[in-house]
């Protein structure tokens, strides 16, 4: 019985082994990863703009479809194309990024077909306040990187949250829309 029990944990332990190993952890590359973003402008216009800089990791294991992602998004990044406007967003009227200069999306990688997640399910923290938003992934793929010789996996995900549930209401009284296009092209690579 002793010899039986031992040989079950050393096939249990193996197993356990194999599956951590075929977890991978990536890093998201700042040069290739800009959340953008689509927002209401007194309902004749929408304004469009971006984060420049962001950070964040993914853990993906494709084999037994399962993952996690983090973005961190310096709001103080934040790029209009228009430096009044970018100024007004940091400031108190809007992201106040003296008290909040980051925003965070945290979740969990689901609904993968065929080695590949279409859907991220988790939350936005921006201005103090945590949301859930769930995020559709229009695309991901993993290839090997050409110079670095490591997996590199890239996704296209999408998501309309309301802005006014994270306390950033501006322009509501002039009849400004809350809803808020979130897109972000990123681009991650295997830590090995």
């Amino acid at each position: 019985m002793k010899r039986v029990a031992a040989i079950l944990g050393v096939v249990l332990g193996a197993q356990a082994g194999l599956v951590q190993a075929a977890s991978e952890d990536y890093t998201l590359d700042p040069k290739h990863t800009f959340p953008s973003f689509e927002a209401d402008h007194m309902g004749i216009s929408v304004w469009r703009g971006k984060l420049n800089s962001t950070s964040g990791h993914v853990a993906l294991d494709r084999a037994a479809g399962t993952g996690t992602v983090t973005v961190t998004m310096d709001l103080n990044s934040v790029d209009f194309g228009l430096a009044d406007l970018d100024a007004w967003a940091r400031g108190k009227q809007f992201f106040d990024t003296e008290h909040y200069p980051t925003a965070e999306y945290r979740g969990t990688l689901t609904d993968f077909v065929g080695g590949s997640p279409t859907r991220v399910t988790g939350t936005l923290t921006l201005h103090g306040v945590t949301r859930p938003v769930d995020l559709k992934l229009n695309s991901f793929r993993c290839i090997q990187h050409p110079l670095l010789k490591r997996d590199y996996c890239g996704a296209d995900a999408y998501a309309v949250f309301d802005r006014s549930e994270f306390g950033l209401t501006a322009g509501k009284d002039y009849g400004f829309r809350m809803d808020v296009t979130l897109r972000i092209q990123v681009e991650a690579v295997a830590d090995r």
